[in-house]
């Protein structure tokens, strides 16, 4: 399970930003939305508010450049493009087997060379009190060497820094390296990223086409996610209803519309009142989303993988994003963890659902991009747990909400005029502004007197 993620100069963050799913165990609510393993406490789900383009997926592509990295292949690293260094730092802690881990890297972009990378245990006491013991630590700038197995250390400023150290050299000679080696891999394996706006079917056809435990669990979620279907399966060609290539039907989706796959895709059939239909054909945006989804979800809870979502809420209805956060954060969930963005605020509830430290903002503003969450808010009393959320955020209290002034195309638009108050007058556009920022729906009507005026 990840416990915190550490980026420095990657993609939107230029200064360090840290992202942590640690527990605050002074707050007992909702107790059953915590991780608890030897004396660790992991939040099982937390949820990623913003505003478009301030760097939500950009934390997405920080856990993908680690999973990457860690499994040995093209980390698709970018370094900010405000800053002169072409150095990304990436650091991530994690829990592995009931055993807390933190690993920490530098990539140097342009040469192409990792310059840094540090991997330690951490231990805690019944006090809660921890401990870091290090197992690697190479850092080629300022020439420091460490290593608990004493050859490898011997070795580490000869060996090229095109790749991680793990590996550049036979680990299975050395038992620590070769453990970390073995950690940091299947920690990555585990990770799952999926982008809803661009989520492909290809995982659930896989798991349909095998008739076992885990694919009728699959059926299942799509049946319970109350589609008002009978069925969900893959199927021989001639059960299908609608045939492939008849008349002009063709998904709307260019994403799901996968030319080599698309036999298969044909063969996902959903059953409404006994017949059958190609889903890809006949199901809505939102119902092949679920479908694609169902795979990933259900292996995260049955095998304790790790799910990152962005845009969870992309054409699914908020109950249904609500309910599939539940399943996570359920007692039932004993090591399965979800992180997502989000914009419904409907999740958004400390009353029902979510603890404080569960919920996170990134804000974007001419000085940099910032990632703090709920529980950050310290000032004025803070956020108590009766406090309405949702409300506070609407009014921009917590930041990380957009500011559109959509307003001003409108007037330019319909009044000739390009922004400014040469039509409107700059006290009625004050208060024409106010009235369309107010959830009082008589701004349209004001909007209509004044345009025709």
């Amino acid at each position: 399970m990840i416990i915190e993620v550490r980026a420095k100069n990657c993609y939107a963050f230029e200064d360090e930003i840290t992202f942590s799913m640690k527990a605050d165990m002074r707050n007992k609510k909702f107790g059953a939305n915590v991780h608890k393993e030897n004396n660790f406490n992991v939040l099982k789900t937390v949820g990623i508010y913003g505003p478009n383009n301030a760097g939500k997926t950009c934390l997405v592509k920080c856990i993908r450049a680690v999973k990457r990295v860690l499994l040995n292949k093209k980390s698709g690293l970018m370094p900010n493009i405000f800053t002169d260094s072409g150095v990304c730092e990436l650091g991530v802690t994690f829990m592995a087997s009931g055993r807390k881990f933190s690993y920490d890297f530098k990539y140097d972009v342009q040469k192409e060379e990792y310059i840094y990378e540090e991997f330690s245990e951490i231990f805690k006491d019944h006090y809660n009190n921890e401990k870091e013991v290090c197992w690697l630590k190479k850092d080629s700038v300022e020439d420091i060497y460490e290593c608990v197995d004493e050859d490898v250390q011997a070795m580490i400023p000869i060996v090229s820094k095109n790749n991680l150290l793990c590996y550049l050299i036979d680990t299975s000679k050395f038992d620590y390296i070769d453990e970390m080696k073995q950690i940091l891999i299947g920690f990555a394996e585990k990770i799952d990223i999926i982008n809803m706006n661009n989520i492909p079917m290809k995982h659930t056809i896989e798991l349909m086409k095998n008739k076992n435990q885990l694919q009728q669990k699959v059926v299942e979620f799509i049946k319970n996610a109350d589609l008002y279907m009978d069925n969900f399966e893959y199927v021989d060609m001639d059960k299908i209803q609608v045939k492939a290539g008849e008349g002009d039907e063709k998904p709307e989706e260019k994403v799901l519309d996968i030319p080599e796959n698309i036999m298969d895709q044909i063969r996902l059939v959903s059953t409404y009142k006994g017949v059958h239909v190609s889903s890809m054909l006949f199901d809505s945006t939102g119902t092949k989303k679920i479908a694609a989804i169902a795979s990933y979800v259900i292996e995260a809870l049955e095998q304790g993988r790790i799910l990152v979502v962005d845009e969870l809420d992309s054409s699914i209805h908020f109950k249904l994003t609500r309910a599939i956060v539940a399943m996570f954060n359920n007692e039932l969930n004993t090591n399965a963890q979800m992180i997502f963005t989000v914009h419904d605020i409907n999740l958004m509830d400390c009353k029902r659902m979510f603890r404080k430290e569960q919920i996170w903002f990134v804000h974007k503003d001419e000085d940099g991009v910032y990632v703090y969450s709920l529980a950050d808010f310290t000032a004025q009393q803070g956020v108590r747990d009766t406090t309405d959320i949702m409300e506070k955020y609407r009014k921009g209290a917590l930041g990380a909400l957009p500011d559109p002034e959509l307003i001003n195309s409108l007037l330019s638009i319909k009044g000739d005029v390009k922004g400014d108050d040469t039509v409107t007058g700059s006290s009625n556009f004050g208060k024409f502004i106010k009235l369309f920022e107010s959830d009082d729906s008589g701004w349209i009507e004001e909007i209509n007197r004044k345009l025709e005026e």
